[in-house]
């Protein structure tokens, strides 16, 4: 819809007026303050500029490989044509709840981990800069979350304390519970890990860096949302770092994504009971890198990429109810090398130097990742 124009603006003034026009405009200019408003936006560059990675296996990381192979899939990510990585974050995608409770050995896991996930491919991007975490859940394993919540939730959330400290990787939490999640056995997995490892502000623990993945806006995963940010994503008693808003079902429109972000930073007032707002600096926006269908402009071409056309929105959204400062903490992309059987993945000829990489640049993206805005 086109903005309003007021009838008066279009009139045009008489020529003898517009000596007396311009000398009222600019008495009105410096006496009159401006508004708010009327001021340029406050822009706050991303903090966090990260992917999901799924290995080459659909996200079930079940076999160990080789570095020459790792690397040949994933160069970009550590470089994105300069020697600099495209990437200040990896958060590789996904642990199964109950095979980590239990400590499982099988065909594919090794002490509760997937064993693709290995040390070596946490140190492949940490010796470049690159904060790594592991994501427990996933829409797969939606009924393992369930099952591991129940049996035990204290011991899953120590034992996920304990792979993140032999790692030195933080832990993101993705319970795709849309009906009736378990809000009870998730606090408890929440307080144990925070037993050992407490909220570390600085950053400088990487075993600390506690996360949770929420819905792309309000209306999905309400329960989970509304639990995140009522309790855990307050920036005056902080538990958890920060929120992911996930992509939602498809690509969408840069309209679109905005509207599903504000919704975080809004709230749900006529919920009952109500989503409270979740401030901008407590949550990330993710798109899609990877299609199963096509290439994608967010992968190969930062000019008309999603990453920029809502760039001006994720650097300046204004805090409404919740946080002081504008800007939401950055980007998350979905999802790196093979994130299904189909499609194309981001592994070569299909590597995003040229969105990803350059939009790592036009935000000047900081490497290693800064300490985050806690307000």
């Amino acid at each position: 819809m086109r903005p309003h124009v007021p009838r008066f603006s279009r009139l045009r003034p008489r020529p003898l007026r517009r000596p007396l026009l311009a000398v009222l405009s600019l008495l009105l200019a410096v006496l009159v303050p401006q508004s708010p408003t009327a001021s340029a936006a406050t822009v706050t560059p991303p903090q966090i500029y990260g992917a999901w990675h799924c290995s080459d296996d659909a996200c079930t990381w079940g076999t160990v490989r080789s570095a020459a192979d790792f690397d040949s899939k994933n160069h970009w990510l550590i470089d994105r044509g300069d020697g600099r990585p495209s990437v200040n974050l990896v958060v590789l995608s996904f642990v199964e709840p109950q095979r980590l409770l239990h400590r499982t050995d099988d065909a594919t896991t090794a002490g509760g981990l997937p064993k693709g996930m290995t040390r070596e491919v946490v140190q492949y991007f940490t010796s470049h800069g690159i904060r790594v975490m592991l994501s427990i859940g996933g829409i797969t394993y939606t009924d393992a979350w369930d099952a591991a919540l129940a049996e035990n939730a204290t011991q899953l959330g120590l034992n996920a304390a304990v792979v993140a400290s032999d790692l030195g990787v933080g832990i993101e939490i993705d319970y795709e519970q849309n009906t009736d999640p378990d809000l009870t056995g998730l606090q408890s997995f929440v307080d144990a890990y925070r037993s050992v490892h407490p909220y570390d502000a600085s950053g400088s623990d990487p075993a600390a860096r506690l996360t949770i993945d929420t819905a792309a806006g309000d209306r999905w995963l309400i329960g989970i949302n509304r639990k995140a940010t009522a309790d855990w994503l307050r920036t005056d008693t902080p538990v958890l770092d920060y929120a992911n808003a996930m992509v939602s079902a498809r690509q969408p429109s840069a309209s679109t994504a905005i509207a599903n972000w504000q919704e975080h930073v809004d709230g749900k007032p006529t919920y009952a009971p109500p989503v409270p707002p979740l401030a901008p600096a407590k949550f990330t926006g993710a798109v899609y890198i990877s299609d199963q269908t096509k290439s994608l402009p967010e992968c190969t071409d930062f000019a008309n990429s999603l990453q920029k056309s809502t760039g001006t929105f994720e650097q300046s959204v204004v805090p409404n109810g919740a946080g002081t400062t504008s800007g939401m903490l950055g980007y998350m992309f979905w999802a790196a090398e093979r994130p299904s059987t189909r499609g194309t993945g981001t592994q070569p000829p299909n590597t995003c130097e040229g969105g990803v990489g350059v939009g790592a640049t036009t935000y000047g993206i900081a490497l290693p990742m800064p300490a985050l805005r806690q307000s």
